[in-house]
């Protein structure tokens, strides 16, 4: 099996969005996958998206990353808010025409949660399906008073020793919930993962099977 993505352009509403894209032969659905905080470096090379693209590949799925405004290769200047959600939907809808009539995952980690969860709210608002919704390490504190997706599989995968969200936080928005999820807690485990990504492999990869 080919392994490898290929780089590709798509019209976003800021300018040309950059991404990587993975044709999967016979896809069994369309991963999504959403970077963390531009304003603090990231991208959609960071090694965790890269860790969900690989286990999203490898459990059959064509996938989809790609950079915000302003990251990268991509137009724009940051928003931090609508316009990478915006970003996301734009990138969503190439990567939709690509692959017609199969189901939809999308997964965020940190700032790229925001977004994930956040497109998840819109797009059910809308009527369109979505399977599931993968939220790593996520950034809770955005979601205050956006529209959640409650019909999706959710899945809220966070970090003991978080450094840059607030564990409690996410503990909190989970608890809050009024729809039926996850929350998996990852012990001994920073922000970013360090040595623990087999781990959130091992932790996602079953979730898209």
């Amino acid at each position: 099996m080919l392994k490898r993505e290929n780089p590709i352009s798509i019209e976003g509403p800021a300018g040309v969005l950059e991404g990587l894209h993975y044709d999967q032969p016979e896809a069994c659905g369309l991963a999504l996958i959403c970077h963390p905080n531009p304003v603090k470096g990231g991208t959609m090379l960071n090694k965790v998206v890269s860790t969900l693209q690989r286990t999203a590949r490898d459990a059959g799925y064509a996938t989809l990353r790609f950079n915000f405004r302003g990251v990268g290769g991509s137009a724009g200047q940051h928003d931090m808010h609508t316009g990478e959600v915006d970003d996301a939907e734009a990138a969503l809808r190439w990567f939709q025409a690509q692959h017609r009539g199969l189901p939809l995952t999308l997964l965020g980690f940190s700032f790229g949660g925001f977004v994930a969860a956040t497109l998840a709210g819109r797009l059910e608002s809308r009527g369109e399906a979505l399977e599931r919704l993968v939220l790593v390490a996520p950034a809770v504190s955005r979601l205050v008073d956006q529209p959640l997706a409650e019909r999706c599989k959710l899945t809220v995968i966070q970090p003991d020793d978080d450094e840059v969200i607030d564990p409690a936080s996410v503990h909190a928005f989970s608890a809050g919930l009024q729809h039926p999820h996850e929350l998996l807690k990852v012990a001994e485990c920073g922000h970013f993962f360090h040595g623990k990504l087999v781990e959130l492999k091992e932790l996602v990869a079953p979730r898209l099977g």
